[in-house]
């Protein structure tokens, strides 16, 4: 059957955004699962065991759900970046379906039958390298998914996973609708007294986006997107405007028609009972069994471990910061209300090291940090990024012209080729701005997943994006990013390199499918770009004069870096020690069903003490609560990447940084072997040894003088 009647099923490289509209998704995704089962089908229909290859097995198993993942990524991603009724209704309708379908494939005995009949030839025993990879990693998931369990807990493993969508699903609804519900609206310029000029020109843009205020009679509208809010938290004198704003960032997933809490309960008791359904003691062994840490002790360990090197110089921190605010108020009562901590830390800064953020804002204009981050990675790992001629049209609509069609006016389109052939690698696109209709954070996705030139059969180039909800520009400059924002551009560029540099032959072990644990590497070494002279040199201009950073604020800024770095390290550490005790050891609803009493109890000691108790992260944190498994029990992966990057750019800064030979090093045996191989194996091979904790705790300032 033609796809041109289905445009969500349409192969073309080059995507067809306006095509992809919401009545589309139930008819197409419904074809595509017909067709992907009729695959599956035939692969369970009766066999002869001499007749089982690896091509007819494998290789077609891993076909069969080519088609249906590509659509259904396609909807996801549509309900991340331009989310509306219609697309959430026609996605919620058919979510049950497909989860059901990936969740049964497991569970076909006579799929499993022919597997392991295959797994059992001559051929299959003689597979090496990737292909022996392939057959080692699609076994071990069968089993980790059930296929060896019986028929009633299939049965019931199957309702788990469709329950599991279903509420997770619901848990990212409630955080993005309750993050639009609340906004405040200002007319008093007066209330934003200590607001940069960036920031100020951030909530007339919100007001300007719904038609508030004039030039003349200029309106300011505070939301709770992350870029437009916090710096009102950093910087508002006005201490009764900061209570507000910190008292609606709260509402997010919390209390009203979008609160959370039920399902934070519910998303537990099922992960828990998934697991012991798979023969488990909790959720954490069952996700982390493969992974680089192996069990959810072992990552427990891991963060308490990194925790207790780390309380010393927390609670330096912390009274570093209560002493200083006690200078400048001596009738101040000692502890501090939670919409006062980034404020006063601020002030700290400025007084520490003469520095404020806010003056590296010029030099961060987006187009120059895009811009400077291709020269830069063109340099060390060797490609050449080309932008593209980008054309949009709303959904429904015909686009104008013969660009490659973007999902929305601000998206941009690029190619990125090998700096020595020429070929194609992958092409990508980029959305760096918020909106209402767009998830918040920031984040890398494939679209499609190409392969390397094998046996005669041309390169099939990848296709992926990079979002993010930054600064965005104002009506008299473009957009200012801070350093953090900086730091978040080349992390998420380098998921996407991890993802186009791709060169393993079977897709399914290509890119950035490999242990969550080991993912983070790629995107956190490339920070490390952002705080060394000879990088910052390729992007870091001011907007207007064209201008390098001045030497002397560079200093100030490399100074500042670790301040209060125990403090930032905790709240990491915190989230890691809350994802993983909730998974381990209370998955279970107390009686009380009190959710952040839990929480305060499991992190007594990894937060700072505030004069009155926070709600709990847990119901807006959609690393852990917003897909069945996410970052779930896996939130500890940041910090165990820290380490490893740490480590592995000890070789990029040993060779001066800009280096074309650990470039492409890097390249070779991390960015293009996805899981090839063990990660632990990756990373030896790179660096000639295991990892080193010390690297971290070094460069966070966290060792004895």
């Amino acid at each position: 059957m033609s796809n041109s009647a289905h445009p969500f099923l349409e192969n073309e490289f080059h995507i067809r955004w306006s095509r992809l509209v919401p009545e589309a998704i139930e008819p197409d995704i419904r074809e595509a699962l017909s067709r992907a089962q009729e695959r599956i089908d035939r692969l369970a229909a009766p066999f002869e065991k001499g007749e089982l290859t690896f091509e007819n097995t494998l290789l077609e198993l891993e076909l069969a759900t080519e088609e249906l993942s590509m659509a259904w990524g396609r909807v996801g991603h549509l309900d991340s970046v331009r989310n509306c009724e219609a697309l959430r209704a026609a996605q919620n309708v058919m979510l049950p379906e497909v989860t059901q379908f990936y969740s049964r494939i497991p569970l076909n005995a006579a799929l499993w039958s022919r597997l392991k009949a295959y797994s059992e030839t001559a051929e299959a025993t003689a597979l090496t390298g990737v292909r022996k990879r392939f057959l080692d990693e699609t076994m071990k998931d069968f089993i980790s998914s059930g296929a060896d369990l019986p028929e009633g807990k299939k049965v019931r493993l199957e309702e788990v996973q469709s329950e599991l969508a279903r509420i997770t699903q619901k848990f990212s609804e409630n955080v993005l609708d309750s993050t639009n519900a609340w906004e405040l609206v200002l007319e008093d310029d007066a209330r934003l007294a200590g607001l940069p000029g960036t920031s100020r020109a951030v909530l007339r843009s919100e007001a300007s986006a719904k038609e508030l205020g004039t030039d003349e009679a200029p309106v300011y509208r505070i939301t709770l997107k992350a870029p437009v809010y916090f710096p009102v938290l950093e910087y508002a004198d006005d201490a009764t405007l900061r209570e507000e704003v910190w008292r609606g960032s709260i509402t997010v997933g919390n209390g009203g028609d979008y609160d959370n809490t039920e399902l934070v309960w519910e998303i537990l008791k099922l992960r828990h009972e998934r697991a012991e359904l798979l023969g488990k003691a909790n959720f954490a062994d069952q996700v982390l069994e493969e992974r680089m840490a192996g069990t959810g002790e072992a990552a427990l360990r891991f963060v308490e471990d990194l925790a207790e090197r780390t309380k010393p110089y927390f609670a330096r921190d912390i009274d570093e910061l209560e002493n200083f605010r006690r200078q400048h108020e001596p009738g101040w009562a000692g502890k501090f209300q939670p919409w006062d901590v980034a404020y006063w830390a601020e002030k700290l800064r400025k007084e520490n090291y003469a520095f404020d953020e806010e003056e590296l804002r010029p030099y961060f204009a987006i187009g120059n940090v895009i811009e400077g981050m291709f020269r830069l990675t063109e340099q060390v790992f060797g490609f050449r990024i080309v932008e593209g001629n980008a054309t949009y049209a709303k959904p429904g609509e015909t686009p104008v012209g013969d660009g490659v069609e973007v999902w929305h006016p601000e998206v941009k389109f690029y190619e990125l080729r090998d700096a020595a052939s020429g070929d194609l690698l992958g092409s990508f696109y980029a959305d760096w701005h918020p909106r209402e209709e767009k998830r918040g954070g920031a984040w890398m996705n494939y679209l499609r997943t190409g392969s390397p030139a094998i046996e005669g059969k041309p390169r099939e180039p990848h296709l992926g994006l990079i979002c993010g909800n930054l600064t965005p520009s104002s009506k008299d400059r473009p957009a200012l990013l801070t350093h953090r924002e900086v730091e978040t551009v080349f992390h998420e560029f380098g998921h996407l390199l991890h993802h186009l540099l791709g060169e393993v032959e079977i897709k399914s072990l290509n890119g950035v499918k490999v242990v969550w644990d080991f993912v983070e590497l790629p995107s956190q070494i490339m920070e490390n770009f952002c705080w060394s002279r000879v990088s910052l040199d390729f992007f870091a201009k001011h907007y207007e004069t064209g201008e390098l950073i001045p030497e002397a604020l560079f200093q100030k800024m490399i100074g500042a870096r670790n301040f209060q770095s125990a403090m930032v390290m905790m709240r990491q550490l915190a989230f890691g020690k809350m994802d993983l005790d909730l998974h381990i050891k209370h998955y279970e609803k107390p009686e009380n069903g009190d959710l952040d009493q839990l929480v305060r109890d499991i992190l007594d000691g990894y937060t700072m003490p505030l004069a009155i108790h926070p709600p709990t992260m847990a119901r807006r944190f959609t690393h852990l609560f917003a897909s069945s498994t996410g970052y779930a029990a896996g939130y500890y992966s940041y910090k165990w990447a820290e380490v490893l990057d740490a480590d592995a750019f000890t070789r990029f800064a040993g060779a001066g940084v800009i280096s074309p030979e650990v470039g492409r090093e890097f390249r070779d045996k991390i960015l293009s072997r996805g899981n090839s191989v063990e990660a632990a194996e990756l990373f030896r091979d790179f660096m000639g040894r295991d990892p080193e904790l010390n690297a971290l705790l070094e460069r966070c300032g966290l060792v004895a003088d």
